[in-house]
């Protein structure tokens, strides 16, 4: 049995010619194959709707995985804990120069001072023992992390995560009862932790 001839196409271009060879079966075959999968590819996922496109899949595991990410078992005793940690209290400490100062000032005081002279912020003192939404450490965390409605204190859990929500309430702990001299009038309700007279 003789060999196929190779067959010219007719054509030319510059001087170039091609073969007009038949395709091998193995190509042939996972052209056709993949031509009956994209089918129902898009009967599934365009037409039906039963399945989810990859693009929506990310985000679904994106958006589950932020939650999960944010969900931590605050407690007051997890929290008063983590306020003896030093690389916490670093943390916390990096968190609230960079979020916190416009509103508390740099010294947690409530006020900034300016050329000498006492600018008042908006946000309270947080070195005192009075407190606006509470002073067990849970409030603390609950008013950093969900914010207080009709105020300048955004629910910063979005932004920032629980965790470094988490090491900001540990700082401000570290703060509290520290009274920082020349810090803005008390505000709120005083906090008296339990077994402290």
């Amino acid at each position: 049995m003789s060999a196929p001839r190779d067959v010219v196409r007719a054509h030319e271009f510059d001087g170039i010619t091609e073969f007009d060879n038949r395709l091998p079966n193995w190509w042939l075959w996972t052209f056709y194959l993949a031509c009956i999968f994209s089918f129902f590819y898009w009967l599934h996922f365009h037409v039906l709707k039963t399945g989810m496109l990859p693009r929506e899949r990310f985000a679904a595991e994106m958006a589950e995985y932020e939650a999960r990410r944010n969900e931590i078992a605050v407690s007051d005793e997890m929290l008063l804990a983590k306020a003896q940690d030093p690389e916490v209290l670093a943390s916390g400490a990096a968190v609230f120069q960079g979020t916190c100062l416009p509103c508390h000032g740099p010294r947690a005081n409530g006020v900034n001072v300016v050329d000498g002279q006492s600018i008042l912020l908006p946000g309270p003192n947080l070195t005192d023992r009075f407190w606006l939404h509470g002073g067990r450490p849970v409030d603390i965390y609950r008013t950093i992390s969900q914010g207080v409605p009709n105020t300048a204190m955004i629910a910063w859990k979005g932004v920032l995560g629980a965790n470094k929500c988490v090491d900001v309430t540990a700082y401000v702990l570290s703060l509290r009862n520290t009274d920082v001299p020349g810090g803005k009038e008390p505000e709120g309700t005083e906090y008296v932790e339990e077994g402290v007279r």
